[in-house]
């Protein structure tokens, strides 16, 4: 097994556990690109915004998969959110974690 498949089939594996356990999909792109298409059921809320919505995020108890465009954003969010106590990953992509919802 390569790195990158060790590494691509570890968050694979993590995403599936999340869900399990009723994670709920977490998009910080900007509104534009949201606009252009995003993932089902799927909570918006842009990075620049996060820390606004920090308590509406709690008040929901559940863990988040974050998602973004390339995967840069939303690693910053799901650490500011891990930071607040909030069970979070980075999902990556939203083209590429849709592909394995």
């Amino acid at each position: 097994m390569g790195l990158l498949s060790f590494i691509f089939g570890y968050k694979k594996n993590q995403v599936k556990e999340y869900l399990e356990n009723g994670a709920l999909i977490l998009d910080v792109r900007s509104q534009e690109e949201w606009d252009r298409g995003h993932i089902d059921n799927s909570i918006h809320i842009p990075l620049d915004d996060l820390i606004n919505r920090i308590d509406d995020i709690n008040h929901l108890e559940k863990p988040m998969i974050v998602c973004c465009q390339s995967g840069v954003r939303s690693a910053k969010a799901a650490r500011f959110l891990n930071l607040h106590n909030i069970s979070a990953i980075n999902g990556g992509g939203w083209v590429s974690l849709n592909k394995q919802l």
